[in-house]
């Protein structure tokens, strides 16, 4: 464990980043500003929507970004960089700005995210980083949002992902995002203890295989835990040995201490057939309280064919579908340069592309969420950073994919989607409590996003519209970079 504990995640980048920073030293060119824009392409499973996640560790990172010695010394052995770039590093801090929407907002294809104002080789030393902890966590809390949702209100969903998370981070922070997302708890204890998650867990089936008669290895468990006694019931036969023998637990070892069986675990078979047969059997016994917990391999899918088949389950423990995101485990998230400090001014860049959903949104920018009189999310808005969008009056919009047609906002208001959250390399507020955060997403959903964004199968798709005047400087950058280079 010694590399683990002693790693400086300031070195958690592509090499490319110090070799171009590299040699923008050489070139003198420490000290212009640039501005560089996340955003994704695509939601993921083909949802409606994704979840923004993994801001509090992107603004950990650059407020402690910092190269020891030996972090010198490798860049030195690669024989690549110059010592005045290594001693510039000795004492490097970053001391950008960081502009976000706030953790946990509802989020939508092409829009900025997260925008890094800075020099030069600030903004793009910190690129892999932001891009890995939002990637990563968007990722799994926009998955496990879909999970709760299949679930329905009334039956709690927890993250059992963590041994099939692809290492431990990945179990520690996943575990986060899906908190965000809407599960109940994990069962991983370094996240339960880093994050004030709520974690559970009873028992594997090797704690009935040691005791090798199922009964006593439920007894043992009922006297260890009285208050919350839940058996896994699948070691060998659900229907005529596990619930059996958990209905003799429950009147022979705690009902006498004035307990109760608090609930089953199946992990395997068929979960809608078995459930249901498991529902009727504790009712009979008069544990109609006793809950009925199931995992194996769940996912949004498979949970919401369950419920169709009328499974009696209250509870789902989600395990490697949902850290890893199985279904589609590539969120997308890219770093883009948008414009450059000159003259006193940014001046907007454009990345083009013969496809054109790669074409860029250039420029310094605000990202407005527009609303109509009912509270209900109409559309997002891209503006000129800084331009006044007035909706006291009807507000002419354009849509990109249909810029010929005369639109108009009317009796809605905006919101402007983000923060400052980082000035000159420090963070500018207190960050939200993860519950907060994980509240602020059930809000979101309640209240402001329409239902039809929100379904599995071809939901409505959330515009994204722009000003004229955010639409025009667009158009003209383009035709002028075309003429320019082709």
């Amino acid at each position: 464990m010694t590399q683990f504990d002693k790693r400086n995640i300031s070195m958690m980048m592509d090499f490319y980043e110090m070799t171009m920073a590299n040699g923008y030293f050489n070139d003198h060119d420490t000290e212009t500003k640039v501005v560089f824009d996340v955003f994704y392409r695509q939601n993921p499973d083909g949802g409606g929507f994704a979840i923004f996640a993994g801001l509090e560790q992107v603004i950990e990172y650059v407020e402690n970004m910092r190269f020891s010695e030996d972090d010198i010394e490798y860049f030195r052995q690669q024989q690549m960089f110059s010592e005045e770039f290594l001693n510039y590093l000795k004492d490097f801090r970053f001391h950008g700005d960081i502009y976000a929407m706030p953790e946990g907002t509802v989020m939508y294809p092409n829009e900025p995210i997260l925008t890094v104002v800075g020099s030069l080789i600030d903004a793009q030393l910190v690129e892999t980083a932001i891009l890995a902890q939002i990637n990563h966590q968007s990722l799994i809390a926009t998955k496990a949002r879909r999970i709760v949702k299949a679930a329905g209100e009334g039956r709690a969903v927890s993250d059992f992902g963590a041994r099939r998370a692809h290492n431990m981070d990945a179990a520690t922070y996943g575990a986060r995002a899906a908190y965000i997302g809407g599960v109940v708890g994990t069962a991983t204890v370094s996240a339960g203890q880093m994050f004030d998650i709520p974690i559970s867990g009873t028992m594997a089936h090797s704690w009935v295989m040691f005791y090798g008669d199922e009964f006593e290895a439920f007894k043992h468990y009922a006297e260890n835990y009285p208050d919350g006694t839940v058996l896994l019931v699948d070691t060998y036969d659900v229907i005529h040995s596990g619930i059996p023998n958990a209905i003799r637990v429950a009147r022979e070892v705690l009902e006498p201490m004035g307990k109760r069986l608090k609930g089953i675990r199946i992990d395997s078979g068929d979960l809608a057939y078995l459930s249901k047969r498991v529902r009727k059997m504790l009712d009979e016994a008069g544990l109609e309280d006793c809950k009925i917990v199931v995992s194996n391999s769940l996912d949004e899918f498979t949970i919401a064919s369950l419920l169709s088949q009328g499974a009696c389950i209250d509870s789902f423990g989600v395990g490697e579908r949902l850290i890893t995101a199985k279904s589609e485990p590539v969120f997308g998230a890219v770093y883009k340069l948008a414009a450059v400090g000159e003259n006193g001014h940014f001046s907007p860049r454009i990345k083009v592309s013969e496809n054109v959903e790669k074409i860029t949104n250039p420029g310094l920018k605000d990202l407005y969420r527009v609303y109509d009189k009912d509270g209900h999310a109409v559309a997002d808005m891209l503006a000129v950073c800084g331009e006044e969008v007035d909706m006291e009056q009807p507000f002419r919009y354009v849509d990109p994919q249909k810029p010929w047609k005369n639109r108009n906002f009317e009796g809605c208001r905006v919101k402007n989607l983000r923060r400052l959250y980082v000035q000159d390399g420090k963070r500018t507020q207190e960050l939200p409590a993860l519950g907060e955060i994980r509240d602020y997403v059930k809000a979101q959903l309640k209240d402001e996003i329409w239902e039809e964004e929100q379904r599995f199968e071809n939901p409505h798709r959330h515009y994204l519209d722009m000003t004229p005047d955010y639409y025009e400087m667009k158009m003209e950058l383009l035709s002028e970079t075309r003429k320019q280079h082709g």
